[in-house]
Parts: structure tokens; C-alpha cells; sequence
């Protein structure tokens, strides 16, 4: 049996995936509200001759199956497709128009993730066992991997790993035409908190006759970040950020409340649960002190993305294939932003990896921005590693 180029295969496939990349681009969608990118997705699945797709009747996402000639387990692989509110300044040909952008690269994962399916369709007779292909929507209000995890994505058939790739500038230090990996801790857990201090108003002149809840909220941020620096190992990685501060609408009014909102992260369970129970403390004993009270709202996020370690050695031994070690590196620092793909690493084993798609010059921007674009040349790379793993993990 003739051996399957991988890297031929995606290199010559890199001008649809541009297509591809570029149709999702041009009709943004954000959280849920994503039919149009599923049709698209579902329809172009269908041309490749993908036939077991799940879609519809209630479920969230797109799952298809590619089932090999070989017995073996079953690989999910996951790509998320859903944009931000925001309005695109990019000034490209493809440019969204709606009020919504791709400005995080999930166009260019559900394209790279079409590729794979594209030419693991082709490697059919090579393949072992079961991919689940993911194509998730919702990333990046962190709701969409547990809606699709309650919709079963894990069942019929259930999985034994999974992948997934996050393309663009995230990690710093590496160039176009690289790949990244990280053993352990990849992306924080990013979770919430609102935080409403209540006392009681009156004039600005007569304090004394009020209980302030400006001056509760400002004691609590500053022991807030105190946590951090003197109750967190610095060897550790901790963030509670304030956010927001709002109470009073005149200066010589003593608000009857004060509200702060923020954002912890966290990069392991134990530290997350710490600074959680911290931050109710806190707040609950400099509202008393100060004889007002708090009340404490906290909104759990996506956990701790970790990679499994024989999952990564399989990665980074699927992108050597690939790129040569020489193009393969380590992520030296985690990042503490969050990603939703942590919900599934928690169920099984799995690996998250970095495809870098920067410019190198003056087009390149941080993700979130309006003038957020990606190095197109290089998604086949992407396409190129997941096909590789799926082919030789097991």
C-alpha cells in the first residue's frame, strides 16, 4: 500500500482551505446564533463524502464521524467557529459587514478542521479506528463545550482523546511556519465575580450618618491584591483583576451601594479553589467591619486547559513528522487566558497546540482586535499535523 503524503497532501489543499477560511470570515456569527456557518459547514462535509453527521434536533455544534478500515479507538478533534461583537477594520476584500468579526482566528480552526476532514477521507484505508470531528460554536463566552458535552458529544461513540489547535499570535516567539506545543498547564481558568456592597446613603457633608459602600469596595480591591503577592506561591501563576467599580452618581451623594466586577485566573485547581474562597472572605469581612454586607456573585468559567503528556509527546512528535524538529518548539509560558477547550480535557486525555499565523511586519495585531488577520499560508500546517496524529497515535 502506497504511503499518504500528508504534507503534500495539505500543502496542495492549502488554497481551499484559504476559501474556506475566507467564506466563514465574510458572515461572522456570534455564541449560538450560528446557522449560517453550520449550513456551511454541514454542506461542505457532504462534498468531501463525510455521510455521519450530527446536526440539528436540538444539539449545538456540528459532530461527523470518519470511520477508518482498521479497528482502533476513537480521536475527537475540535475546532471552534464562532466570531466576536465587534465591527471588522481589516479593509480586507473578505471583510465582515454584519457588526460581527473573526478577530481570533476560529474561521481559520473550522477550516483547518474541514481540511482534516478532507484528507483523512482520502487516507480512509490508513486510518484505525473512529475520528469525531467538533466543530464547536460558542468559544468565547465559554458556554459551548458544555452545551455540546451535555448534548453527548462524548457518547455513541464515546472518546478516548482529543485534540485541538489554537492558531495565531497568542505565544509570542515564534514565527510563521512553526508549530508549538506545552506539556501541562496551557490556558488558565477564568472565572468571574460581581460583588454588590450594601450600607447606607445620605449626604456627602455627614458621613458619620451613612455607611459607605464606596469606601467597603475600595478597602476590599486593595486587600484583593494582596492575595495575589503574599498568599500565592510565586512560583504559581494567580490573577484577580477589579474590573469595574461603580457606585454613586454625584459627588456630594453617599451611595446606598457600590458594585466591583472582575475576573480571577488561575492555572490549577487548587489555586482557583483558594482564591475563590479568598475573595468571599474578603468581601464578606471588610462589609461587616465597615457595618455594611456584601453580596457575592461568582461565575465559574472554563478550568485549567492542561495537556496530557503522552497526548503532547504524540503531537510534537506528529508536527516533527511534519515541520522537522527544527521548526517545533515548547511554549515556554502558559498563557492566562481562558479557552473553553479545557472542558474537554477534562473527560479525556488531550492536547492543545499553537499554530502561529503571524505577518512579521506592520499587519500584525493582538487577537480581539479590529484589525486582526492571519498568515494564510500556513493552515495547512494545521491540517497537516492533526491528519498526521489521527493517522499514527495509536
Amino acid at each position: 500500500m502506497p504511503v499518504f503524503d500528508v504534507k503534500q497532501k495539505a500543502m496542495e489543499l492549502n488554497g481551499q482551505l484559504v476559501q474556506w477560511r475566507r467564506t466563514v470570515h465574510a458572515t461572522p456569527e456570534v455564541g449560538f446564533n450560528t446557522a449560517v456557518t453550520e449550513k456551511f459547514i454541514v454542506d461542505e462535509l457532504k462534498k468531501i463524502g463525510v455521510t455521519d453527521i450530527q446536526h440539528g434536533g436540538g444539539r449545538r455544534g456540528v459532530v461527523a464521524l470518519i470511520k477508518g478500515k482498521k479497528e482502533g479507538r476513537v480521536l475527537g478533534i475540535r475546532a471552534d467557529y464562532d466570531a466576536l461583537n465587534m465591527t471588522e477594520d481589516t479593509g480586507l476584500p473578505f471583510a465582515a459587514t454584519n457588526g460581527n468579526m473573526h478577530a481570533c482566528g476560529h474561521d481559520g480552526h473550522a477550516a483547518i478542521l474541514l481540511g482534516t476532514a478532507k484528507l483523512l477521507m482520502e487516507a480512509g484505508d490508513q486510518l484505525k479506528g473512529t475520528v469525531k470531528l467538533i466543530f464547536q460554536p460558542s468559544e468565547e463566552d465559554g458556554k459551548g463545550a458544555p452545551a455540546m458535552i451535555e448534548d453527548g458529544v462524548f457518547e455513541n461513540p464515546p472518546l478516548d482523546g482529543i485534540i485541538g489547535l489554537h492558531a495565531g499570535s497568542l505565544w509570542k516567539g515564534f514565527k510563521s511556519g512553526e508549530a508549538g506545543y506545552r506539556f501541562g498547564a496551557l490556558m488558565a481558568a477564568s472565572d468571574w465575580f460581581t460583588v454588590t456592597f450594601e450600607g447606607k446613603g445620605g449626604h456627602g457633608a455627614t458621613p458619620h450618618l451613612t455607611v459607605d459602600p464606596v469606601a467597603m469596595a475600595c478597602q476590599a480591591v486593595n486587600l484583593l491584591q494582596m492575595v495575589v503577592s503574599r498568599e500565592v506561591s510565586p512560583l504559581d501563576a494567580a490573577v484577580i483583576t477589579v474590573g469595574t467599580i461603580s457606585g454613586g452618581t454625584m459627588p456630594n451623594i453617599i451611595a446606598p451601594s457600590c458594585t466591583i466586577r472582575g475576573t480571577i485566573r488561575s492555572l490549577s485547581p487548587e489555586t482557583r479553589k483558594h482564591l475563590e474562597q479568598r475573595l468571599r472572605a474578603i468581601c464578606t469581612d471588610v462589609a461587616q467591619a465597615l457595618r455594611g454586607k456584601a453580596e457575592i456573585s461568582f461565575t465559574y468559567g472554563p478550568p485549567p486547559l492542561v495537556n496530557d503528556r503522552e497526548m503532547t509527546e504524540k503531537v510534537k512528535a506528529a508536527m516533527e513528522d511534519i515541520l522537522g524538529p527544527d521548526l517545533v518548539h515548547e511554549v515556554e509560558e502558559p498563557t492566562m487566558g481562558g479557552e473553553d477547550m479545557a472542558f474537554f480535557q477534562e473527560k479525556v486525555p488531550g492536547s492543545f497546540f499553537f499554530l502561529p499565523a503571524t505577518f512579521g511586519d506592520d499587519r500584525d495585531y493582538p487577537h480581539h482586535h479590529p484589525k486582526f488577520d492571519m498568515n494564510e499560508d500556513v493552515f495547512w500546517i494545521g491540517t497537516a499535523v492533526m491528519v498526521q496524529f489521527a493517522l499514527t497515535w495509536q
